[in-house]
């Protein structure tokens, strides 16, 4: 009698602990939660707590609320001047409506990936195909990219229940089999602004070389001239010493030339001469007087 009562009593006591169990449900932080009656939502977007539901009656499904990442693989756009380019890109995404969100995917995650996916790949190929590649390249992407995030944040808010928070390009660049041809292209274009300095190098060589050439000459010219000058002033004033000198003594002025001209002609070694003993050339040799032989 007493087992049987103690064994009521602890399945009471088992029933009352599993409907306290059934009954309560806790929604943490990080959780966006629904309750629904036999499938139908009766309450929406449950603030994080405790909470209290029918047991067998009220369901609960709670749906992660932070931000969520969708990696897209690489894509083909098309850019306003038809040229190929290739785009890796990721959304940042989350939930904002519980209701809408449960409806539009069941509270699959990977579900609500699925239709956001397409989505961004619409928008971006929308951007690319209204710009040329190189308003791309020089302009600032992430200002690209505001009014097409803007329009795919109000279009996944109304039909899932997300919010679009951010689009990020990881990467852009012209296709593999285009590459190589840009490349070459590059390289040709490179080649010829050598040549074209090259050449301009080359005639300013030319120029300068003539213009240093042209400025010699004119030195050289006016050194030449100046020699000249001085040295037409040079033996004028030498003409002019020997005409004084002639004039105070002019016996002694010939003597001293004769001594001169002899230091002069036999100055070398080996110097000879063939003259006669009595010619004018040795007159102050054989007279110091300087007069003339007979």
């Amino acid at each position: 009698m007493i087992n049987n009562r103690a064994l009521v009593i602890i399945a009471l006591l088992a029933v009352i602990a599993w409907i306290a169990n059934a009954s309560f449900y806790v929604v943490d932080e990080t959780q966006r939660a629904i309750k629904l009656r036999f499938g139908e939502v009766v309450e929406a977007d449950i603030a994080p707590g405790l909470h209290l539901k029918w047991p067998l009656i009220n369901t609960v499904r709670t749906f992660d609320a932070r931000v969520q990442t969708v990696e897209s693989s690489e894509s083909r756009f098309l850019t306003a001047g038809r040229n190929a380019l290739i785009v890796d890109s990721y959304v940042k995404w989350q939930v904002t409506d519980p209701n809408l969100f449960y409806e539009s995917t069941r509270g699959d995650m990977t579900r609500a990936e699925s239709l956001i996916a397409p989505r961004v790949d619409e928008s971006l190929r929308n951007a690319f195909g209204s710009r040329d590649v190189s308003t791309i390249i020089s302009e600032d992407r992430d200002e690209m990219l505001l009014q097409p995030m803007a329009n795919l944040d109000r279009a996944m808010r109304q039909e899932v229940g997300v919010a679009i928070l951010d689009i990020r390009l990881k990467r852009v660049e012209l296709p593999r089999e285009v590459t190589q041809a840009v490349f070459e292209r590059m390289r040709t274009e490179r080649h010829a602004e050598a040549r074209q300095y090259r050449a301009q190098g080359l005639e300013q060589s030319e120029r300068i070389r003539a213009r240093a050439d042209r400025e010699r000459q004119v030195a050289l010219a006016t050194a030449r001239q100046e020699a000249e000058t001085l040295r037409g002033q040079g033996d004028a004033e030498a003409s002019q010493i020997y005409a004084n000198a002639y004039q105070q003594d002019s016996e002694f002025f010939r003597f001293y030339r004769s001594l001169d001209a002899y230091r002069t002609s036999f100055s070398g070694d080996g110097d000879m001469l063939i003259l006669s003993p009595d010619s004018e050339f040795f007159r102050y040799f054989s007279n110091p007087q300087g007069e003339a032989q007979n």
